[in-house]
């Protein structure tokens, strides 16, 4: 099947106030679409979830090539449709929300004996789709992505805060799922024990709208 792409992120996965757009006509192919590609445009206002594509691990590590920081095994994405016009073209979302489940969550820093919580902050944040499968995340004007991590270690809890200017995945029509691949955040506070590059991957799939499967043409 082609490779396609359609936002969570975590997460894993992968923002805005964009003017709503009125659906391609009956008689094109939306950028997005449900029930196969070429199928049932998605509509302006729809709500896409999906977790992490199973059997996988949302993962946040010190650098792009090694294996020490955080992983979980349990995430979701939520995003609005905010356009989506006649292929080819760019669908826009909205990324509402992206959850992480602290309770599915390890940590194999030195020093660090578990995960409290990770937060993503400064929701919304503004996902678009194109036809060819490049799927971009930025924040608001004025604001960045971020990502808050409390981990519990030996001397007490501590709080790292990551932030990345924007994020790039690529989605696959295959198995409906997207992906990122060694992100880089950078460490804007916390203590010695936060690294000082996290580098975050994640597939989620899954996508769908309603319980159906979410195509990009």
């Amino acid at each position: 099947m082609r490779t396609r792409t359609l936002v969570t992120l975590v997460g894993a996965v992968a923002a805005l106030s964009i003017p709503a757009a009125v659906p391609a006509s009956a008689a094109d192919t939306a950028v997005l679409t449900t029930g196969s590609a070429g199928g049932t445009a998605v509509a302006v206002g729809d709500v896409l979830t999906a977790p992490l594509a199973s059997g996988t691990n949302a993962t946040l590590y010190s650098s792009a090539t090694g294996t020490s920081g955080v992983v979980c095994s349990s995430s979701t994405f939520t995003a609005s449709v905010t356009d989506n016009p006649a292929a080819p073209g760019t669908a826009t979302e909205s990324v509402s929300g992206q959850s992480f489940d602290s309770s599915s969550c390890t940590s194999n820093v030195v020093g660090v004996t578990g995960v409290s919580s990770i937060t993503v902050d400064n929701l919304p944040y503004t996902t678009t789709v194109t036809s060819d499968g490049a799927l971009t995340v930025t924040p608001a004007s004025g604001s960045t992505i971020q990502t808050t991590v409390k981990l519990r270690t030996l001397l007490g809890s501590i709080t790292c805060v990551y932030q990345a200017p924007s994020l790039t995945g690529t989605a696959s029509n295959d198995d409906s799922s997207i992906a990122f691949t060694d992100q880089e955040f950078t460490k804007v506070s916390g203590s010695s024990l936060c690294f000082s590059s996290g580098f975050f991957s994640a597939k989620y799939g899954p996508v769908t709208d309603n319980g159906a499967t979410v195509y990009v043409n």
